[in-house]
Formats: structure tokens, C-alpha cells, sequence
């Protein structure tokens, strides 16, 4: 069994920043800093559609997927950069740009906030990587749908979103999940796999104010979890 401490791995949508959600979220992470003292959150910045715009002008002139990864994590730092800012004297005030960094930080901080750390890892693995490191409660992945669905609800009216879901029966779902830069999005096969070997506790859930709070706090959310069998 997965070992417990008071951190909490938060993984938040690329798409969260330039949106209206995002004032709302900052002050969510907030309330659940100011509600529960002993509560710790290492925060995962995605890169968002704006990672995606600048790969693709990178692509387009030729740069190799190794750099176009590099182009993701610089996009995701910014965005770590900016959230760190918002939530003030509660976060870290640097970026960490590896593990040991991240160790580091979170023994004089309420919240750290990070990007992405090595080519070829999606922000998804970054934040099962930080779990595991951090040996933490609970892993959060805060994406763009309300949960793991049998099939993309983005394209099927007949998708169900499945409360629970094991590592085997996920891994079929995002079986053709693409691993080039800029394509992660539910849970890559890196990420999962991760989370399977450490029995990580996980919650996949909707990127918004009310669930993210709920879901650091540990109250009801809908959402889908991991589970072990």
C-alpha cells in the first residue's frame, strides 16, 4: 500500500491558464491551504494550447521531437511561474526543475508549482513522478472532461463516465493515446504505469474551482478513481 503523508499531487489543465476559471481556482487552492493547516500541494502546470501553438510553428520548421518537448516544459514553467505568483506568500517562489528541487522547496512551503522536468514525460508523469517522490495521499489529475469515459465523450453521445476504473482497464482506454509533444491529455501509458507500481491513489477530475477544493480536502467529487485490484 501506497504510504500517506498531508501532501497532495495537483496536476492542472494546461488549458486552466487564460481562462475565466483561473482566478477561481488560485483562490480554491487557497481556501483549502487556509482550511486545513497541515495540508501540502505540489501543483503540476500543463502547457496548454499555448505549448501546442508554439511546437507547431517549431514542427513545422523542422525541430526534432526532443526539442519540441523542450518547447512544452519552457511553456509549462511560465505557466507554473505565473500560478506561483498568484497564490503569494502560500507558494514557493521559484520554479523547481527537478525532483531534488522539488524536495527542497516543499520543506519551507505550503505549495509548490512546477512544470514539466525532462523531455519525453508528459505533466501527467511529472505529477505521479512528484507522488511518488513526495510519497503523497493523493494524486489529482484536473483535466478538460469530469472523468475517465468508455469512449471520448468529446466525440460519443453514448460515452460513460466510469466512477472507478482499475490501471489495466484505463490502459485499454488510452490505448491509442498519442505520445508526441503537445499530446498528452487524459493519462498517458508513462503516467499510468507509474501510478501502478506505486498503488498511487488517484482521482482523475473536471478542471474547475468547486471540485479541485473539494478534491484537496477530501470531500465527495465526482469524478473517476484508480483503483487496485
Amino acid at each position: 500500500m501506497y504510504a500517506k503523508t498531508n501532501v497532495v499531487v495537483l496536476k492542472l489543465s494546461g488549458s486552466l491558464f487564460f481562462s475565466e476559471e483561473f482566478e477561481r481556482v488560485v483562490k480554491a487552492i487557497s481556501n483549502a491551504l487556509h482550511k486545513r493547516s497541515g495540508l501540502q500541494i505540489a501543483i503540476v502546470a500543463g502547457g496548454g494550447s499555448k505549448a501546442r501553438e508554439y511546437i507547431a510553428v517549431a514542427a513545422k520548421a523542422g525541430a526534432d521531437q526532443a526539442t519540441l518537448d523542450e518547447i512544452g516544459i519552457m511553456v509549462s514553467r511560465v505557466n507554473a511561474f505565473v500560478l506561483s505568483s498568484s497564490l503569494g506568500e502560500l507558494s514557493a517562489t521559484s520554479v523547481p526543475h527537478t525532483l531534488i528541487e522539488v524536495v527542497e522547496a516543499m520543506k519551507g512551503a505550503r505549495a509548490v508549482v512546477l512544470g514539466g522536468l525532462h523531455p519525453g514525460q508528459s505533466t501527467n508523469a511529472v505529477g505521479t513522478l512528484v507522488a511518488e517522490k513526495l510519497k503523497a495521499k493523493k494524486f489529482v489529475n484536473a483535466t478538460d472532461v469530469d472523468g475517465v469515459y468508455t469512449r471520448d465523450p468529446r466525440k460519443f453521445e453514448d460515452a460513460k463516465r466510469l466512477d472507478v476504473v482499475t490501471p489495466k482497464e484505463l490502459s485499454k482506454i488510452i490505448g491509442s493515446e498519442s505520445m508526441a509533444a503537445g499530446a498528452y491529455d487524459l493519462m498517458d501509458p508513462v503516467a499510468l504505469k507509474l501510478i501502478e507500481r506505486s498503488q498511487i491513489h488517484t482521482w482523475i477530475i473536471k478542471c474547475e474551482a468547486k471540485i479541485i477544493e473539494a478534491a484537496l480536502l477530501d470531500r465527495k467529487v465526482v469524478g473517476t478513481e484508480i483503483v487496485f485490484e
